[in-house]
């Protein structure tokens, strides 16, 4: 396999690469990580089975796709390739330490401008995964609809093809657009995954985001992840808001964008999420009936 990724490397950057040493790395729970030495270069390499190679082609390209935006650091994509049984990711390696302070404030400010890229359409080229859950990306120009459609009707067939259905799902499918009064979103590019393991600094405080799960989405939609798990600390929003305040009614809309992400922890990590899941569908038909 090895010999293979050597390959693959040498053929992405034109240059006649022997790796030399790979060594185990802890940290992601869905892929085998390692640091790989050849003479000249260290490299960073996820590896799945074959199967999995369509989610590192995805990841590839929205890497390539933040990177162009020249807003906020991410991990240089050099190839992806499959064979032999496996799929593989290679990026530059960088050598990460803990986003904080200084960093979190920064992080928040250049997440708000990867925001103010947009284009004309929500979803994207393609679709990609949010963890190894299949996550449809068609364009659309109605953001709402998007959003029932795309992923929260997506979560909520994935967890009853998994024998789970939640009270109140069709209610909250059927009035959710109720949230968005007064509230036109944009097409703006999201990392898609953004919690407190996908988030480092450089040594010099230059904030890094990784394993993108990318789209063109409403802005807000990238917060439901943030604000389940946390761990970003006050200076990060910030930053944020220092550049791009939240619209009024954010923080009513918030609980349908975790709510994605608790039915997604669902669909992939079992029943412990259950009842998150249906505190927010509860919470959010609350909000509705407020309206």
């Amino acid at each position: 396999m090895w010999e293979t990724i050597s390959k693959s490397i040498s053929d992405a950057t034109g240059i006649e690469l022997v790796i030399r040493g790979h060594q185990s790395l802890s940290g992601g729970c869905t892929n085998q990580s390692y640091r790989v030495e050849t003479d000249d270069h260290i490299f960073f390499v996820k590896r799945h089975q074959e199967v999995m190679a369509p989610m590192f082609q995805a990841e590839f390209e929205a890497l390539k796709e933040l990177e162009s935006t020249q807003t906020i650091k991410v991990p240089t994509p050099i190839c992806w390739g499959a064979g032999e049984g496996h799929a593989w990711l290679v990026t530059s390696f960088l050598d990460l330490k803990a986003c904080k302070g200084d960093a979190l404030f920064e992080l928040g400010r250049q997440l708000a401008s990867l925001h103010k890229i947009q284009q004309p359409y929500f979803g994207w080229k393609r679709d990609n995964t949010i963890g190894i859950t299949k996550q449809p990306n068609p364009p659309s120009r109605d953001w709402v609809s998007f959003w029932r459609t795309h992923r929260l009707e997506w979560q909520f067939k994935l967890a009853r093809d998994k024998g789970q259905s939640f009270s109140g799902a069709d209610a909250l499918l059927n009035g959710m657009g109720r949230l968005f009064d007064h509230y036109d979103p944009q097409p703006s590019l999201i990392h898609g995954d953004l919690w407190s393991g996908n988030i480092a600094a450089l040594s010099d405080a230059t904030p890094v985001i990784f394993d993108p799960a990318g789209y063109y989405g409403d802005p807000e939609a990238e917060f439901g992840i943030i604000e389940m798990f946390g761990g970003f600390g006050r200076s990060f929003f910030q930053g944020y808001e220092s550049m791009r305040p939240q619209h009024a009614g954010f923080s009513r809309r918030l609980p349908l964008y975790r709510l994605y992400h608790e039915l997604n922890h669902y669909n992939l990590f079992g029943p412990s999420y259950t009842s998150s899941c249906q505190s927010s569908i509860q919470q959010l038909l609350d909000l509705i009936q407020e309206t």
